[in-house]
């Protein structure tokens, strides 16, 4: 009986997610919030997604308002465009999302349907959230960051009063959900703290692709000699975004100090606020051994994230518990190790020595990077043992179809409650 009414629950379910930023859209949470909702449209589940109508690399162009997308409903309401030139216009495009995702939610949402919010903008789930009760619907929120808290280790400066009542609103949102995912151990560990009702947080990771990207796809040393890169040389790469919780001086210290090494190379694809940060430090400097390309787009991500022998992810530590780079995922689908500049007993640090797929320095501790570039750019063995452990880890514990089975399973007991 239990199984024929979980199939009757499923069928039945509406689930209306609200992000900012879904497919086509390029960015990590877009990527994969349109892997879950397509794979629950596949699985029976009747899908919504209220989103924007902008692209996070291009706010100058505008998608349709309605459109249909592999069985997913997508609902794209009106947003200023200001993008992410200066902070007051990116307040604006917040704040106009606010608003418009809470009246779509109250024209869309019904009795008994499921509204999921994601974190972009933030701490979107406190507004979304009482649209939906509004009509009777049932909240959940889909944490793939912790504000206020990432605004203050920023370096934000919010008045203490705002500050109790942004962590009051987020609890708020927690405890009335029927459900909460957390990316992330040390992020569930923090938010269950502050709930009243811990049970109802649950971890599913991020997750990459792991059917498109294998190792070593064919084509990939074709790209690197087509970058710039030579047989024989030891490319440190970074793929992504590079935003304010990353730390970048240790990576450009290391390139610094090993500025006189042909053969040791730094590449950097992607973009985002320290994008310009490193560039200004490499011509300030005068290093020629950091290279940079733009975001490739999703059917050449294998053959781009092949390129580096070792990839580097780096969070500050004030960040630990509030992020989880999703980029790990990706890095070891295509079977490369990470070398990750952070806290050893953070979240992808402690992966990556568990699983044996990378190593940790500190932040702000050239020498240690520089030393282990250098040992590993020196043994190709101990290299090829931590590629083969990369795919593993993927494999085992962090594969694309895991993550969205766990998805699946909760928003089935959800509804079988």
């Amino acid at each position: 009986m239990t199984a024929v009414k979980s199939m009757s629950s499923k069928k039945s379910l509406r689930v209306v997610f609200v992000n900012r930023f879904f497919y086509p859209d390029h960015s990590a949470t877009a990527q994969i919030l349109s892997d879950v909702a397509q794979y629950l449209s596949q699985e029976g589940f009747n899908v919504r997604v209220i989103t924007s109508r902008l692209l996070y690399s291009d706010p100058s162009r505008q998608l349709e308002k309605v459109e249909s997308w592999e069985g997913v409903t997508i609902n794209r309401v009106a947003t200023t465009r200001f993008g992410r030139s200066s902070l007051i216009g990116r307040a604006l495009d917040y704040l106009t999302f606010y608003l418009s995702s809470f009246f779509s939610v109250l024209k869309y949402a019904g009795n008994g349907d499921i509204v999921i919010s994601k974190t972009d903008p933030p701490l979107i789930g406190t507004t979304v959230g009482l649209a939906a009760r509004i009509k009777g619907a049932r909240t959940g929120n889909w944490f793939q960051d912790v504000y206020p808290e990432v605004a203050e280790a920023s370096g934000m400066k919010l008045p203490s009063i705002g500050m109790h009542l942004l962590k009051w609103m987020r609890r708020r949102s927690i405890d009335k959900a029927v459900i909460n995912i957390a990316i992330g151990d040390l992020m569930a560990d923090k938010l269950m703290r502050e709930s009243k009702a811990p049970a109802k947080m649950r971890v599913i990771p991020n997750f990459a692709d792991d059917m498109s990207l294998q190792p070593d796809p064919p084509g990939w040393r074709d790209l690197r000699t087509e970058w710039g890169f030579r047989d024989g040389d030891f490319v440190v790469g970074y793929s992504g975004n590079l935003g304010r919780a990353h730390d970048v001086e240790t990576i450009l210290g290391a390139a610094e100090a090993m500025r006189d090494n042909a053969r040791i190379k730094f590449l950097f694809v992607g973009g985002g606020h320290q994008r310009t940060v490193v560039e200004d430090a490499c011509a300030e400097r005068g290093l020629t051994n950091i290279y940079f390309r733009p975001y490739q787009p999703r059917e050449r991500i294998a053959l781009s994230l092949s390129v580096p022998d070792i990839h580097w992810i780096s969070l500050k530590p004030a960040f630990e518990g509030l992020i989880v780079p999703s980029k790990l995922y990706g890095i070891a689908a295509v079977g490369r190790p990470v070398l990750m500049i952070g806290a050893q007993d953070g979240e992808i640090g402690r992966l990556v020595e568990k699983c044996e797929f990378g190593t940790t320095v500190m932040s702000g501790d050239i020498k240690a990077a520089v030393s282990e570039i250098t040992r590993l750019a020196l043994a190709p063995e101990s290299l090829g043992k931590m590629k083969q452990h990369a795919r593993e880890f993927v494999d085992i514990a962090a594969s694309r179809r895991s993550s969205l089975v766990a998805w699946r399973d909760a928003l089935i007991e959800v509804a079988d409650a």
